[in-house]
């Protein structure tokens, strides 16, 4: 690990649980996964190297203490595990097995010439379940959930003909198998090649596929999918038939349950390798989907001594396999524009077979991506996948050979708006804004939110709607939406009530706040705090265009000069920012200035905001501040807040005089904490500045009248 600061450590396992908690959740709780499994990895590897280095930061959400995910909500009832479903560490490479092994021993002070005997069996990717067996007849089925409350898949599985109804020959009063559900690849490509001819949707990859089906509200939804089960551990029991790991499975599989058919017995760490290099060895050939192998203690006493860490057992490690690769030709670059107006470059590819899948796309990420591989039409690559995500190109093979490079745009493909890339950003993005098709639905919901203009009733699913019928496409024609009355009242599930309770709601916003019209445009770093820092300033929204002209004729004027250095070059750029704006917090520099003069730079963009303004008039922008003990004093909000939201605490500092910063520096005068308050209370407890809870500074704000 490189030389890093402890603050730079808090600050980057914060960032890390967050990212980790948001990819378990696409992952776990709703079958769309954003990223890899390596990638996946490699953060929960990052956040584990941080950990051991700084143990006092570790922190009560961090993703080392949690397994799977919290439950999204479901139409299926929830089941509390009796034993809780663990999750297993990852090992990499020989060494870390090895690594593994030692730890083993250590832990339970073995003498050197002692076998460790392990099982290694392949890792089948699939959705966890448990199965719950009371004398011998199945009485429950749920998936792992959070690894303490799954949800019942009972009506479900039993769709599935390698899960018994009944297990055969004796079996324990109370015995829960759990295993994975899973489909095979033939019925994969199967299930896709239905959906895609239904216009149903299009799975990812099989565990998506087997997840999905699963987690049905209807089990005759599930019957139709083929799905297979396999089983690999057990939870609950009241007794357990036999000493080792392989015994007990031998007797799952005599129950009638199916088990890896590579399950084996190894004494030797070389017969550890040996069973890794043959499973991996055979995995193409493979009817299903397999990610890697797993190793587990053979002796259960040892198990037993051995226990668990925060979320996985001591005695039990997957080796996962590196990712597929295969050949194949891009045949085609095209361009997307997401929803944030960010060009992305997607390689159109020869079919290729990949892990069982046929691949037709590659992600090339960005414009620097696309020059770093020297990627373009007719090249031959070599591409990568990863488990769950569109593939990347990791080697361009024919590089060298004299072919035309490929142009990026500098116009959006969408709405013909210029395409730029800001200073130290390798992202191209698209300057259109409200009037690009492929940006417009996210910008509206953005301009109703709660932090914006929060109009009720115009929710996401009504501005689909209406978009869909060519009613919304700026903001602007929401204030002209009176004169469709009639039009949405013919709609199913209008009444005269709500189109009414609606109309009012959008001519309450007549004169809206300026910061929150501002913020409501969606303009790229102009968020809900630098919309007030900005008007703070210029008082007079109106006045936003002709600074923002201003300062896009400064910066082509005054580039940066010959020799000059970097930071000398910025500070000139920030100061100028302040000075044409006029404002005076740090919080604006270069980026604000530059996103407002791309904005405004736009004709179509100038004409939304002149149509807008016909319609609403926002007063000017004033800040009425009251003496108050925080006057002048940098206020940090941390944590979760019960009485208020974030915006409202923070709009009450500027009230009271005080200044609402999002980090924690030297600068800061006060830290405002809730419950859950991380790596900011860590870093005020360092610096030794003041802490105080929401109910004092609820009497702050009284005191202040």
């Amino acid at each position: 690990m490189g030389k890093i600061t402890e603050a730079e450590a808090a600050n980057e396992l914060m960032r890390l649980a967050k990212q980790i908690a948001h990819h378990n959740k696409r992952y776990h709780a709703e079958d769309a996964p954003e990223i890899s499994d390596p990638e996946f990895d490699a953060l929960v590897r990052r956040n584990a190297e941080l950990e051991a280095a700084f143990p006092h930061l570790v922190r009560p959400d961090s993703p080392s203490k949690q397994i799977g995910h919290e439950i999204a909500a479901s139409p299926l009832s929830k089941v509390r595990h009796e034993v809780r479903m663990f999750s297993l560490d990852n090992a990499f490479a020989d060494e870390e097995v090895a690594d593994f092994v030692g730890r083993v021993r250590r832990f339970l002070n073995l003498a050197e010439d002692e076998h460790v005997a392990v099982t290694a069996e392949d890792k089948i990717d699939g959705l966890s379940c448990s199965l719950r067996y009371e004398h011998g007849r199945l009485v429950r089925a749920a998936t792992r959930g959070d690894g303490q409350v799954g949800e019942d898949v009972t009506p479900n599985v039993a769709h599935i003909p390698d899960i018994p109804q009944q297990l055969a020959g004796d079996a324990p009063a109370v015995f829960e198998i759990r295993g994975e559900v899973y489909m095979a690849k033939a019925d994969f490509l199967a299930l896709n090649a239905a959906q895609e001819e239904a216009g149903g949707k299009i799975f990812a990859n099989p565990r998506n596929a087997a997840a999905g089906s699963l987690r049905q509200k209807d089990p005759r939804v599930t019957a139709q999918r083929s799905l297979r089960f396999w089983a690999h551990g057990w939870g609950a029991a009241s007794e357990v038939p036999g000493k080792t790991q392989h015994e007990v499975m031998r007797r799952m599989a005599q129950w009638g349950l199916p088990i890896s058919p590579d399950l084996r017995l190894c004494d030797t760490l070389e017969e550890m390798f040996a069973a890794y290099r043959a499973i991996k060895a055979g995995r193409p050939d493979l009817p299903y989907e397999i990610d890697g192998v797993v190793y587990k203690v053979d002796r259960l006493d040892w198990q037993q001594r051995l226990g668990f860490v925060a979320k996985a057992p001591r005695w039990a490690i997957a080796r996962k396999f590196p990712a597929e690769k295969a050949e194949t030709t891009v045949e085609a670059i095209d361009i997307q524009v997401g929803r944030t107006g960010k060009l992305t470059p997607v390689g159109r590819l020869a079919p290729v077979l990949v892990g069982g899948v046929t691949v037709t796309n590659v992600t090339l990420h960005n414009r620097d991506e696309i020059a770093r591989l020297g990627v373009r039409v007719g090249d031959k690559v070599v591409i990568q996948r990863a488990g769950d995500v569109i593939p990347q190109v990791v080697e361009n093979l024919t590089r060298e050979t004299p072919r035309a490079p490929f142009v990026f745009p500098d116009h959006c493909p969408e709405c013909g708006s210029e395409a730029v890339a800001e200073e130290g950003e390798v992202d191209v993005r698209c300057t259109g804004g409200l009037i690009c098709p492929a940006q417009r639905t996210e910008r509206l919901k953005h301009f109703v939110s709660r932090g914006a203009l929060d109009i009720d009733g115009l929710g996401e699913k009504t501005i689909d709607q209406f978009f869909a019928l060519g009613w919304l496409e700026s903001p602007v024609d929401i204030f002209r939406l009176h004169r469709r009355r009639a039009e949405i009242l013919a709609l199913d599930g209008w009444q005269d009530k709500s189109v009414d309770n609606l109309l009012a709601a959008i001519e309450a916003r007549r004169q809206p706040d300026a910061a929150r019209l501002l913020f409501g445009l969606g303009i790229r770093h102009v968020g809900a705090v630098t919309a007030r820092d900005l008007l703070k300033g210029l008082a007079d929204i109106h006045r936003l265009p002709g600074k923002a002209a201003e300062f896009a004729a400064y910066r082509s004027e005054h580039p940066r000069g010959e020799g000059e250095k970097e930071s000398p070059f910025n500070t000139r750029m920030t100061d100028a920012v302040k000075r044409i704006f006029e404002v005076g917090t740090d919080g604006i520099g270069t980026a604000v200035g530059h996103a407002l003069a791309d904005f405004f730079h736009e004709e179509h963009n100038r004409q939304v905001w002149a149509d807008l303004l016909s319609e609403v008039s926002p007063p000017p922008y004033v800040v009425e501040t009251k003496d108050s003990a925080v006057a002048g004093k940098t206020v940090v909000f941390t944590g979760k807040l019960e009485t208020m939201s974030r915006d409202e605490a923070k709009a009450q500092a500027e009230r009271l005089g005080a200044k609402a910063a999002g980090s924690v520096s030297a600068k800061t005068d006060l830290v405002v904490a809730g419950p859950g308050a991380g790596s900011k209370l860590k870093k005020a407890a360092e610096l030794g500045i003041e802490v105080i809870d929401e109910a004092a500074w609820a009497q702050i704000v009284k005191a202040a009248g």
